[in-house]
């Protein structure tokens, strides 16, 4: 069993991968193996609608998304962690998101468990339309979204940060970060059972 959690956030230190660290812990606590991918000084590029991607199974655009994908066909389960810009996803996780259009051909991710963080500047900033917006796209490749766990159970894990170091303070996002990655822990290992 194995879990990826990919920081969306260009800052390669910041808020959301401390959070998305904070969940792939709880998540090793549990005995499944984890890795953490960040975004961050990657060479993204956005989807060029060309759908050569639907004939060939493979994106043509050459630069570091196709061996994310990979690692996502591969896990048995993804957190995606993004700090709120206007509302929505930053637009490193965006252009994975919409490079991903291959992983649909005979939905590649289906029935993986999904979660979702996110962080933004103030405690109502964005943080669950952003999840929403990684939740809709969860839904779409046929995965299984889960939220926080109990005692907090809401829509994943949702941080307060304005500047880098911000969420080490805030106790409230690390326990959602936390219990999004117990419950995505637990639903894994009910699939596997």
């Amino acid at each position: 069993m194995k879990v990826i959690g990919i920081s969306g956030s260009p800052r390669p230190d910041g808020n959301t991968s401390l959070l998305v660290r904070e969940s792939l812990n709880a998540i090793a606590e549990e005995g499944i193996e984890t890795e953490f991918i960040s975004l961050a000084g990657k060479e993204l590029n956005p989807c060029l609608g060309c759908n050569i991607c639907k004939e060939t199974g493979y994106c043509q655009i050459l630069d570091d998304i196709e061996p994310i994908l990979e690692k996502m066909k591969e896990a048995d389960g993804i957190i995606f962690g993004s700090p709120v810009y206007f509302g929505g996803v930053s637009a490193q996780l965006k252009m994975l998101m919409d490079r991903s259009r291959p992983l649909r051909i005979g939905f590649q991710l289906r029935n993986k468990v999904g979660g979702a963080i996110a962080v933004g500047a103030s405690r109502n900033g964005g943080q669950e339309t952003t999840i929403q917006q990684i939740h809709n796209f969860f839904l779409i490749h046929s995965m299984i979204v889960v939220g926080d766990n109990d005692p907090t159970a809401h829509y994943g894990g949702t941080g307060v940060g304005k500047s880098p170091g911000d969420c080490e303070k805030d106790e409230i996002g690390l326990e959602t970060a936390r219990n999004l990655g117990k419950k995505v822990a637990e639903v894994i290992k009910l699939i596997k059972k």
